[in-house]
């Protein structure tokens, strides 16, 4: 049976955008065409499974070819070679620097390098992604770690300017790219029940307060802000030691107990837990500051505020609205204390120690 087909002759290069995550999601040309007839593709094009097989073909061969350019995504509008409409671009670059939670969240933390990249087939199995699809993500995460790291300036707008990303997704490779220069240790059993969403947030607060170029960050030089701000600030990490003072001196201790139990008299329901283990709370919080001046205590800041404060209060039942309460009043109740002389210090520490704890307390 003969079959008749309209042919058209154009310079816009024509592209199915769900055949393109077909492609992105690492299927096989046949897989593909099986999920295209599933979608009832042949009806909607009315056409056989043989045209319907040459059309991805067809579209995987461009996408193929496209790809060295959406590796390098600001030289894809200057290029002559494929007339891509301006919006298509914007949704060609999006869709593959777009990544699974899941596969992030198992390489967060790790060295990008030979190494992880081995790997990949068992991240492959574990989270049921396409091998291929793992390689593309790991390549971008690896491509975008080696642009920006040693680029001046705010970390997100970096990777915005040099990959056309949107804000959200620009963010997301941004905790990447922090975990990966600091390290953090994010492997450990008690730490499996926290998402990548999760440590997406922590990093946004530790980029946004703690780094060298922390918009936070108190009488900062030209230098220091044009600086990158993908590392923390050491200064200031050496700075924390100074609220040791805070559970040492036992008078400013009490004190500060005592401010703390009667802002939360009759508010909280673990009221007489937390009284009586007050002061094992905060040597938990002060104690972990003071060891940030150390490379291993920094890696393990996630593992120490499950370990030492999270888990206690899970323990004894505390909500995230007590906790809230709780860290609100503990935070205020030190501007209180007069002889406390490291007020903005304890802000800039305890407004990112409060933000991800609330992050990652799970009820």
């Amino acid at each position: 049976m003969s079959m008749e087909l309209d042919v058209f002759v154009g310079n816009t290069t024509i592209m199915d955008m769900e055949v393109y995550q077909l492609w992105l999601d690492g299927l096989t040309v046949s897989d593909a065409v099986k999920v295209r007839m599933d979608e009832g593709a042949l009806l909607e094009y009315e056409a056989n499974a043989e045209v319907l097989t040459s059309d991805t073909m067809d579209q995987f061969r461009t996408f193929q070819m496209c790809e060295r350019l959406l590796h390098s995504p600001t030289k894809l509008g200057s290029q002559l070679l494929y007339q891509i409409p301006a919006q298509n671009q914007r949704i060609l670059i999006e869709r593959y620097y777009e990544f699974d939670s899941v596969f992030a969240r198992e390489v967060l933390g790790k060295k990008l390098s030979k190494g992880t990249k081995k790997d990949l087939d068992d991240i492959s199995c574990k989270t049921a992604i396409t091998l291929k699809s793992c390689r593309r993500q790991f390549d971008n995460f690896k491509r975008v770690f080696k642009v920006v790291e040693e680029l001046k300036g705010p970390l997100v707008e970096n990777i915005q300017r040099h990959f056309l990303l949107s804000d959200t997704l620009a963010r997301d490779y941004a905790a990447i790219v922090f975990f990966a220069n600091s390290r953090f240790e994010t492997g450990k059993r008690k730490l499996q029940y926290l998402s990548f969403q999760d440590f997406a947030f922590c990093a946004g607060q530790l980029i946004s307060y703690w780094t060298i170029g922390a918009v936070e960050a108190p009488l900062q030089s030209l230098v220091q802000i044009l600086d990158m701000d993908v590392d923390l600030e050491k200064e200031f990490l050496h700075e924390l030691k100074d609220l040791k003072v805070l559970v040492n001196d036992k008078d400013m201790m009490d004190q500060h107990k005592i401010l703390v139990c009667a802002a939360l008299r009759g508010k909280i329901k673990v009221y007489k837990l937390m009284e009586v283990n007050f002061k094992n709370l905060s040597r938990a919080l002060i104690n972990l500051a003071s060891k940030l001046t150390h490379t291993k205590d920094v890696r393990d800041l996630f593992i120490d505020l499950v370990e030492k404060f999270i888990e206690p209060c899970r323990y004894d039942r505390w909500t995230v609205a007590e906790i809230t309460l709780f860290l609100t009043h503990y935070t205020n109740a030190a501007h209180c204390l007069g002889t406390f002389r490291h007020q903005m210090i304890w802000d800039r520490y305890m407004g990112v120690i409060k933000s991800c704890i609330l992050q990652m307390y799970h009820e």
